[in-house]
Formats: C-alpha cells, sequence, structure tokens
C-alpha cells in the first residue's frame, strides 16, 4: 500500500520545575536556598529516511510526545532533560500546518528539523535569593512544550517524471533504463504507486526517474488514480510524456498528448508549462498503414517538443533517449524546494516582551489570558508575601496592569487569572 497524505499530532515534552528547598545540614551555618532548576522538555525532530518512498509507518501511530524533563530537588540538583523524539520521513515530504495548509518545512535536504520545541526547565528557588529576600519561598515551574497538529504530504524527489495513459510502458521503460523493478502487466493500472529509479549515464551523477500511474481524462478532477499521485510530478524538472504509437488498443496519440497536458493544465497551469520529450513507444509493433505517423510527428513539431521512437520490450533507443534527458537537465534548473510560508498566529499579536496577553469582559469581571500568565501562576506561592510581591511585579513588567486600565478597569473590580481571582488596584 502506497501512502502519500497523513496527518499527526506532535507535542514536545514540558519543561520540568524548580525546586524549593534550603540546604539543612548539621555543622553548616547559613545553608540558605538551594532548589536545583528543572530539566527542559525534549523536542520533536523530523529527520530524513533516505530509504523510504511513503508515509506508510504513519497509518497507525499517529501521536508523538515527547518526554518531559525531570523536576529539580534540593542540593541543587538538576533535573534530567526530556529525550527529543525523532520521527523519520521519506525525502521530499512536506510538513504543512493543518489548519493554514501552509509549508511549515520541506524535508529535501539532510538537515534534521525541530519542529515542535520542548519546555525550558524552570528556576529552583536557589536563583531568587537577595540581600532582602533571603529566604524565598517559590520557584519557577517550566514552560509547556509546543503541540500542534501537521499534515505529512509526500512529492517525490524526482528529476525526471513519466507520464501518461495507463498501459503505454511507462513502467517498462523505467524497468530497462535503471534498476528499478516495478509490476509490469498487460492490463491497466498495473502500477498502483510511483516508483523511482536512478538511471545511470556515464558520469558520477546520474538522475532520478519516476514512474507516475493513473493518469486518465479527469485525473485533475479526481478520476483514476492521477489525483492522488500528480502531485508527485511537481518537483519533476523534466517530463518524459510517453505515448502508444502503435495504437493497437486503438487510442489515437495525439489525443492522448492533448488530453494528459490538459490534465496537468487543470491541476497546476505551471507544471504544464514544465519542458516535455515525447517518447512514442512500441515502434516494434507499428503498422504504418494504420498509423498516420506523418501527422504526429507535425503534431510535435507544431508544439516544439522534442520527440524520439523507442521500444521497451527490444530497448531500441532507451540509451538514446537516456542521453537527450541528460543532456537537457544540465540546462534546467534544480529541483524545486518549497520556502516556509508559514507564522504562528500568536506572531502578529506579540507584545514587545514577547507574550501575548489578552482581556475580555464578563459583567464587572475582567478575565486575562496568556500562556505566559498560565505559566506564572505555577510559579507562584499565594501563601508567600515575597512571592505574591514578585507576582505583582511581574504584572505590572508584562504590561498587564496597564491593559487593564486600557481596557476600563477601575479599583475595586474583579480581575481572573486563570481562576485566580483578586481586587484591581491601580
Amino acid at each position: 500500500m502506497f501512502v502519500d497524505n497523513i496527518k499527526i499530532y506532535l507535542k514536545a515534552g514540558n519543561g520540568g520545575h524548580g525546586a524549593v528547598s534550603f540546604r539543612r545540614e548539621k555543622y553548616v551555618a547559613k545553608g540558605g536556598p538551594d532548589g536545583g532548576d528543572g530539566g527542559n522538555g525534549g523536542n520533536v525532530i523530523f529527520k530524513i529516511d533516505e530509504g523510504s518512498n511513503t508515509l506508510l509507518a504513519f497509518r497507525y501511530k499517529r501521536k508523538f510526545v515527547a518526554q518531559n524533563g525531570g523536576n529539580g530537588s534540593g542540593a541543587k540538583f538538576h533535573g534530567a532533560n526530556g529525550e527529543d523524539i525523532v520521527i523519520l520521513v521519506p525525502p521530499g515530504t512536506l510538513i504543512k500546518d493543518v489548519e493554514t495548509g501552509k509549508i511549515i518545512k520541506d524535508m529535501s535536504d539532510c538537515e534534521p528539523f525541530v519542529c515542535c520545541k520542548g519546555g525550558r526547565g524552570g528556576w529552583g528557588n536557589k536563583h531568587f535569593a537577595t540581600p532582602t529576600r533571603q529566604v524565598p519561598m517559590f520557584a519557577k515551574n517550566g514552560t509547556l512544550g509546543e503541540e500542534k497538529e501537521v499534515l505529512l504530504e509526500l512529492k517525490m524527489l524526482a528529476d525526471v517524471g513519466l507520464i501518461g495513459f495507463p498501459n503505454v510502458g511507462k513502467s517498462s521503460i523505467l524497468s530497462r533504463i535503471s534498476a528499478a523493478k516495478p509490476k509490469i502487466a498487460d492490463y491497466h493500472f498495473t502500477t498502483l504507486s510511483p516508483n523511482l529509479g536512478v538511471v545511470r549515464t556515464g558520469d558520477e551523477k546520474g538522475f532520478v526517474a519516476a514512474d507516475i500511474p493513473g493518469l486518465i481524462e479527469g485525473a485533475a478532477d479526481g478520476a483514476g488514480l492521477g489525483h492522488a499521485f500528480l502531485r508527485h510530478v511537481e518537483r519533476c524538472r523534466l517530463l518524459i510524456h510517453v505515448v502508444d504509437i502503435s495504437q493497437v488498443e486503438g487510442r489515437d496519440a495525439i489525443e492522448d498528448i492533448k488530453q494528459i497536458n490538459s490534465e496537468l493544465e487543470k491541476y497546476s497551469p505551471e507544471l504544464a508549462k514544465r519542458p516535455q520529450i515525447i517518447v512514442a513507444n512500441k515502434m516494434d509493433m507499428i503498422n504504418e498503414d494504420y498509423v498516420d505517423l506523418e501527422a504526429f510527428e507535425k503534431f510535435v513539431d507544431d508544439n516544439e517538443w522534442e520527440m524520439i521512437y523507442v521500444s521497451a520490450i527490444t530497448g531500441e533507443n532507451l540509451d538514446e533517449m537516456v542521453r537527450r534527458v541528460a543532456e537537457r537537465l544540465k540546462l534546467l534548473p534544480p529541483l524545486t524546494i518549497y520556502e516556509s510560508d508559514y507564522v504562528p498566529e500568536d506572531e502578529y499579536a506579540k507584545s514587545d516582551e514577547g507574550r501575548v496577553t489578552t482581556i475580555r469582559r464578563e459583567n464587572d469581571t475582567f478575565i486575562v489570558e496568556g500562556e505566559w500568565l498560565f505559566n506564572l501562576l505555577g510559579q507562584i506561592n499565594f501563601d508567600d508575601y515575597e512571592s505574591l510581591s514578585y507576582f505583582q511585579k511581574v504584572l505590572i513588567k508584562g504590561g498587564v496592569i496597564k491593559m487593564l486600565e486600557e481596557h476600563g478597569a477601575k479599583d475595586g473590580d474583579t480581575v481572573s487569572i486563570y481562576d485566580f481571582e483578586f481586587d484591581f488596584i491601580k
């Protein structure tokens, strides 16, 4: 089974909490606070698996959660960092945001990509000791790890795409010019998934060719298998358009070319402009009493396409075809690498402090929300005066008090921050 489009859930690990602890040892005077920091949460990292060409591994596992960081402890012991989770994907996989469909990352190079960052470990109370605050009774909680739903979409990395109607010989040609072993049979839709093959050209580089199955009339609208696999043609720098020139099945080679190009145009006008070489296959079966080769060649010339007759069965002219393809590729731009166009929504709403704060009013209560405030509440000991004083200073520095004033808050109004309520005093 071939899988090339799937949705998964990702969650990076949360940071561990800092510890509230004091050194208490016999014969050690003035030990002071020694709460250790929490460990960082694990990241969610994507890496390329060079040996795969399908997303089948994600069919039954669609939730990936990295390890949380460990909590700090006394004696300044640092919590353990959470382990990263590494997700292997085939080359050419696009990571997209589910809601917007925008590209987060194109996994076409070999560099690992951190998609979700783990939360930072919280500070232990040792960091909050000052000459005037010698017994800090609070520490910082770790921050939450990032989480998101992403769409994995595979667009194969191939220099050349073999396109054409079913049963015209695309798989046979690929099997003759490369080491690929696609299933070959004398019936339509034998090939149910794209096949990749590396074609050697005598130099060290060569090129990668892909047999794109299932293109028929209406493919761009979902008919046959074409709609599912047209995305794999998008990266190809050159198209080998294979037609059955023998026309033994009663098809018209000229009409076949027109229909396939019409489907490419419907799917992507830019794709329809991609350079093509017309490969007239099954030349060993031509009966010139029934095939108008002159009309076919005139049609190709009128469209300024390069054309070559070949036979996948006998191998005739296949070496020449490979040579021509290699020469054309030298003149074409490199494979398409898609740039990221995704920006997290909260990037547009960030204040100068890099924090997102929202305020809304319900009756006489001002409700204040923000991820940083949620994390802050976990750091506060509301039974400790110094901890409350620290909370107040952070609200002032973070602009929350000013925003409340701008929203019309007056002395005595109720302010609610994640179920913690207090009276507003200017």
